[in-house]
């Protein structure tokens, strides 16, 4: 395999802990319109973007009649959690030892804008990432391939590892044609991520970052 010259990272739920607050917020915002869904099941969505999640979970009747509406909603109610988002031990770490390999890095969200800078604050991203992307770069959220190939794009890269926490980010990382490396601080086990195409799954980021040199070889 031709070596990667990009490393192309998940925010949400890889780098800063959210999984858990973006699914109680999608809860409250179903019940606006009178539907309860259990959190289990709106946390196994997580890591889509709000386009595919919505009739994901709720159909396409629901989106059809209500989709924006339980967006807007679903942002509503996520904005007072802001201030709990915490970064996960060893991003800078992490994100420096990309660089010193030589790596480009390209952050990959598909979070609003306002939100993907709240989590570069936390931990200096814009000093550490060459590029990042947000809800606007793209028409189509993961396990769409599109964020992966516009992060490549951005930094002019050919090949890259992505890292990430959700199934959907490896069936992206498939459909892009890219290798994909999971950490499991999103809350899926190492059966789902390795079945949905990670290469190799990490219990944390540091664990990933003494792994480095064997990926990059």
């Amino acid at each position: 395999m031709t070596r990667a010259d990009t490393a192309v990272v998940d925010i949400d739920g890889t780098l800063v802990d959210t999984n858990y607050q973006h699914a109680l917020a999608w809860f409250r915002a179903f019940r606006r319109f009178d539907v309860t869904l259990p959190v289990w099941r709106l946390h196994r969505a997580i890591g889509m973007g709000g386009d595919q999640l919505v009739p994901a979970v709720a159909g396409d009747r629901f989106e059809d009649e209500h989709g924006d509406e339980a967006r807007a909603a679903w942002k509503d109610e996520f904005e007072p959690l802001l201030p709990e988002i915490q970064p996960f031990g060893g991003v800078r770490e992490l994100l420096t030892a990309f660089r010193d390999a030589g790596l480009k890095v390209v952050l990959a969200s598909s979070g609003a804008p306002e939100h993907v800078d709240a989590y570069l604050d936390l931990f200096d991203g814009r000093e550490l990432a060459d590029a990042w992307t947000t809800s606007e770069d793209v028409d189509r959220t993961k396990p769409d391939p599109d964020l992966i190939s516009v992060a490549l794009e951005r930094v002019d890269g050919n090949v890259g590892i992505v890292i990430g926490d959700s199934v959907w980010d490896f069936r992206a990382a498939g459909r892009a044609g890219q290798a994909g490396y999971a950490i499991r601080t999103g809350g899926f086990s190492e059966g789902e991520l390795r079945e949905s195409g990670a290469r190799d799954v990490f219990d944390s980021l540091p664990e990933l970052d003494q792994a480095l040199d064997r990926l990059l070889s």
